[in-house]
Formats: C-alpha cells, sequence, structure tokens
C-alpha cells in the first residue's frame, strides 16, 4: 500500500506522529481548524529519559532546550501574599519544560518537506472504502487517504465521526480550568528570584498568576452546559464563579478583556476501549487523554513514536499494526493518565480544611518526594522497540 495518512490536529501529538511517519517514509497530511499554529499557551513538560531519549531522536532536544522556561515553582498564599506552601519547579516542570506554542513550532518545523499542513479546516464526515478511507473537508473538498489519525484532543472529531458521541467517552472529574495571558505576570507588589507562580485559594475555587499569565480552577461536580468554542460564554463562566473575590482576582479578570490567548474546560478522562476501528486509529488525548496532570504530553510522544513505528514494522498493514499499537501503549497511557484523577481535588479543595490538609501535606519534604517518585516512574515504565529502519512498504 501506499503512506498516506490524514492526521487531524496540529496540536502536540499530531505534529509529532507526523515527523514519525515521515521518518519511516509515509506521507502525513495534518489538518487543523485553527489558522495557524498556536503561538501562545501555558508551559508543557516532558519527565525522565523515555522522552527526552525520543526528543533527542528527533532531533529536537536541543532547540526546545534553547527555549527552555525552566521549570517554575508554585507558591500557594493567603489573600495578604503571604507564602503557605510551595511547590518546587521540576514538581510541575518535569525535566524539559517548555511553552506549548514553542514546543509546536519546533515540532512542526522538524517535519520540514514530509508533511502536508492545512490549516482553517477540518474533516465533516470519513467514509471507508475497499482501498482507504475517503475524508470530507468543511472547505467542500474530498481526498482519499489510506489512513486517518485522530490526534485532535479531548473533543476529538475524528473520535466522534468515527466511533460515537463524545459522551461515551469522556468522564467529567468535578473541576474546571482556564487560562489566559495578562499584560503583566505575577502579584504586582512581590518580587521573587527566578520563575514563581502564586495560587490563591477559597473553597473549592484557585485563582494563580505567574509568567505564563493567569490560571483558575473551580469545583463543579455536575458538568455545565457551554459551548467549548463559544469564548464569550465561557469568559461569563469565569467571571461569575469569581466574581466578588479579593487578592489578584480583579486584575485577573480585568484582564480577559484583551485576553489574546483563552483556554477553558473540564478537567476530565477520556477513555476509549479500543483505539482504532478498521484503517481510523486515535492518539493522545483523543484516546487516553487526561487535562491535567495526566503527562498528557510526554504519553501523546510515546504513542506517536509506538503508533508510527509499528505501521513502518507492518509494511504498512493497518489490521496488524494498529492492534499491536494498542497493546504496547495500553497499560503505559493508562498508568500516566491515572495522574489525572486527583488534579482539581489538589488545585482547588472544596472546603477550608481541605485545603489546610493539602497545604500541611505538601509542606513534608517526603511527601514531595515520593508524589515526584510516583510521577517519574509513570513516565519511564515502557519498553520501547528500536523502529530505527523506514519501511520500504512505506515509501
Amino acid at each position: 500500500m501506499g503512506g498516506r495518512v490524514l492526521i487531524s490536529g496540529a496540536g502536540l501529538a499530531g505534529p509529532a506522529l507526523a515527523w514519525w511517519l515521515g521518518h519511516h517514509g509515509f506521507r502525513p497530511t495534518v489538518v487543523e481548524l485553527a489558522p495557524a499554529l498556536r503561538t501562545g499557551g501555558s508551559a508543557v513538560d516532558y519527565r525522565g529519559p523515555v522522552h527526552l531519549g525520543l526528543l533527542q531522536r528527533m532531533g529536537v532536544l536541543e532547540a526546545l532546550r534553547a527555549v527552555a522556561t525552566s521549570g517554575t515553582a508554585m507558591r500557594f498564599v493567603d489573600e495578604r501574599g503571604r507564602r503557605l506552601m510551595e511547590m518546587p519547579p521540576d514538581f510541575a516542570g518535569g525535566d524539559l519544560e517548555v511553552r506549548r506554542g514553542d514546543l509546536s513550532r519546533v515540532l512542526a518545523g522538524a517535519s520540514g518537506d514530509r508533511t502536508e499542513w492545512i490549516f482553517g479546516d477540518t474533516v465533516t464526515a470519513l467514509t471507508e472504502t475497499a482501498q482507504g478511507v475517503r475524508a470530507t473537508f468543511r472547505s467542500g473538498g474530498e481526498r482519499e487517504f489510506d489512513l486517518v489519525i485522530g490526534a485532535d484532543g479531548v473533543h476529538s472529531t475524528v473520535r466522534r465521526l468515527a466511533f460515537g458521541p463524545e459522551k461515551r467517552f469522556v468522564r467529567h472529574l468535578g473541576h474546571y480550568v482556564a487560562g489566559w495571558d495578562l499584560p503583566s505576570s505575577g502579584p504586582r507588589a512581590t518580587a521573587s528570584p527566578g520563575r514563581v507562580s502564586w495560587h490563591y485559594n477559597v473553597p473549592g475555587r484557585l485563582a494563580a498568576v505567574g509568567d505564563d499569565g493567569a490560571f483558575v480552577a473551580f469545583s463543579a461536580p455536575r458538568p455545565l452546559t457551554y459551548d467549548h468554542r463559544d469564548v464569550a460564554a465561557q469568559q461569563r463562566l469565569v467571571r461569575e464563579r469569581f466574581a466578588g473575590l479579593g487578592w489578584e482576582v480583579p486584575r485577573m479578570l480585568a484582564g480577559l478583556e484583551t485576553a489574546a490567548d483563552f483556554y477553558f474546560d473540564a478537567i476530565c478522562r477520556v477513555d476509549v476501549p479500543t483505539w482504532h476501528r478498521g484503517r481510523i486509529a486515535l492518539v493522545g488525548d483523543a484516546a487516553w487523554g487526561a487535562t491535567l496532570g495526566g503527562m498528557g504530553n510526554g504519553t501523546a510522544l510515546v504513542g506517536a513514536y509506538v503508533l508510527a513505528g509499528e505501521l513502518a514494522a507492518a509494511g504498512g498493514d493497518h489490521a496488524v499494526a494498529l492492534p499491536r499499537y494498542q497493546r504496547r501503549m495500553a497499560r503505559f497511557a493508562r498508568r500516566a493518565q491515572k495522574g489525572g484523577d486527583t488534579t482539581g481535588r489538589f488545585l482547588a479543595p472544596r472546603t477550608a480544611r481541605g485545603i489546610r490538609l493539602r497545604n500541611t501535606l505538601y509542606n513534608q519534604p517526603w511527601m514531595l518526594r515520593l508524589t515526584m517518585s510516583i510521577a517519574d516512574d509513570r513516565g519511564a515504565r515502557i519498553d520501547l522497540p528500536d523502529y530505527a529502519a523506514p519501511s520500504p512498504a512505506a515509501a
């Protein structure tokens, strides 16, 4: 067979998969609804020898180190700015932390001429044929590919079209988060060496500011009704939930008016029993997502490597490669995903007692060591084959 692979999504999993497919001789096409690669966004991290080893093999590790943010300490404070508890930079930043926009740019740039990029469009229908998959695009065109891969996140269009409605696979975990850029970072009256983000809690809510702008989290036991593409409606929800709070919150909410980069979503978990159906498959958050704390970025990198490698090892035979991909990735992805199950409760405990208990526990060095040891273990426990040689059948 040929090697025409359509990838939906140009976030993080999509460009990584495009690189590895191109490396193995396939011809990837990436379609992305946004008009261009994202330029802003919060920091994301890679952790441990598995993640860093793959970035080294892709030839992008040094480029990413050149734009690394060096990690950010998470300082929890009271309304008057007094320190209550602090998490070290490597708690959230891992071994390599970069801004999401820089990561997308470096990964996409590394693909060079081996990848076709289509921006401002998306798939609206997928029809499997005897020879491949016919993709219909919102722009009105149709094209046929040998394979289609959904790398389009928690709210995956490919998953909805090929596997079923989102409600079958996405489970709400009781909290929402939002983030946006601010004209200036950090509490105005506070100076501190190094990168620090300041976090302020009241029961069920968290407000934070730092070099990456503003971030909030709030408790919501049941899913809220809103359009995940309606930014104005999402900003109204944030204003309603945080109205009346002191500290830096009024300045943060005022910054919503001019925010150029706004993000809002539930903390949720994606569970898809089988990541492939015929010639269509899922990778990254579309298959095993956890909004925060689930090591989604690093796991997506590993998944892209394994998916492309298994396709190459099978000479492009999807019926052989896709089941092998899931068998090799499933335990690793599920283990990493578990970290997201408690993220909301850590960020925004629902009671004053819960806030005090968290602060007390994480002021203990042993608790920090245990938490970071678990995270390191989740990012390293996989034995990856060497898919070094491109497959002649895929060329």
